[in-house]
């Protein structure tokens, strides 16, 4: 029987990348399953139409959020949505990629190996012109350069550390393998596993949701996988300003608290407690303010 699987692909404000990525899934191989592409606009300035939804090989449905919902409520429309029509699987795609033609079948390939794998990650290589060190490399590697390659959960500063990043894929990480975590920019998720644990947290807004929700499906026994034949390319941070934006230093500071306190060991919150102390006092105005909404209790959009 063919699996049925909606993608949700999250569209605030970037309705350039988000068209050029559906051309780019408008090639997929969707062989031996029933796919479906969600277009959910978080309240765009500029949303798109249904108009422009010109895929020709894929059933494409446009939703339309009132306010921003920000990553994980926005995601959660498209998590409840694939419920209610009785899918198998999501797969949560950033609308700021281009993927390979075989890279979601390459994802259920590993999940459908395992009832026990309930998570599966693409192998990501930053966009060709958007690595962090363009210098570093000759023209031949670019494209080839990985953004993430398996993650590793850093439990001493909580945080998830991309295997692999910057460097030139040579074959290293060519292993369907167990990982920490799949990043959010690329994964597929077993619906009946969703059920259990439930969807994305809507306290974090943004940053740290893809982790607290691998958490709960760690610690409900299940697996999370890497598969590197599932091959994507990402432009970092489009959508969020960059590296050091106020966005993230708010969303981060806060949302790393928040994630921290649940599911860090004893010895991390306290570290935490003492970082967020230091920060108070020399952090940059956003930061703070992340910190201050973390103590307060301010979660959601927050204060940004």
């Amino acid at each position: 029987m063919k699996k049925k699987i909606y993608i949700s692909l999250l569209d605030y404000n970037g309705k350039k990348n988000t068209l050029e990525c559906l051309r780019s899934l408008d090639k997929i191989d969707i062989a031996e399953t029933q796919t479906s592409i969600l277009v959910i606009d978080n309240a765009s300035k500029d949303p798109i139409l249904e108009e422009e939804l010109q895929t020709k090989n894929i059933p494409t449905k446009l939703i339309t959020n009132k306010e921003n919902l920000g990553f994980a409520g926005g995601h959660n429309v498209g998590m409840k949505y694939a419920f209610e029509n009785n899918a198998d699987y999501i797969l949560l795609l950033n609308n700021d990629t281009e993927v390979d033609p075989k890279f979601m079948t390459e994802l259920l390939k590993v999940a459908e190996a395992d009832s026990n794998i309930a998570a599966v990650g693409s192998k990501i290589y930053f966009a060709k012109g958007h690595e962090f060190h363009k210098s570093r490399y000759k023209e031949s590697e670019l494209g080839r350069i990985f953004w993430y390659a398996g993650g590793l959960t850093d439990w001493d500063n909580v945080y998830g550390v991309h295997r692999g990043v910057d460097e030139v894929d040579a074959g290293q990480y060519n292993k369907d393998e167990e990982t920490d975590f799949a990043s959010g920019c690329s994964i597929l998720l077993r619906v009946g596993t969703l059920k259990e644990v439930g969807l994305f947290d809507d306290r974090y807004f943004l940053y740290y949701e893809d982790g607290d929700l691998q958490e709960r499906i760690k610690r409900a026994g299940y697996k999370i996988y890497y598969a590197p034949k599932s091959v994507i390319w990402h432009i970092n941070a489009a959508s969020s300003g960059g590296s050091g934006s106020p966005l993230q230093d708010y969303y981060i500071s806060r949302n790393r608290m928040l994630f921290g306190f649940l599911y860090a060991p004893i010895k991390t919150k306290f570290a935490l407690l003492r970082e967020s102390l230091r920060i108070m006092i020399n952090g940059r105005d956003w930061q703070k303010k992340g910190v201050r909404d973390f103590y307060l209790k301010k979660f959601g959009k927050g204060s940004f």
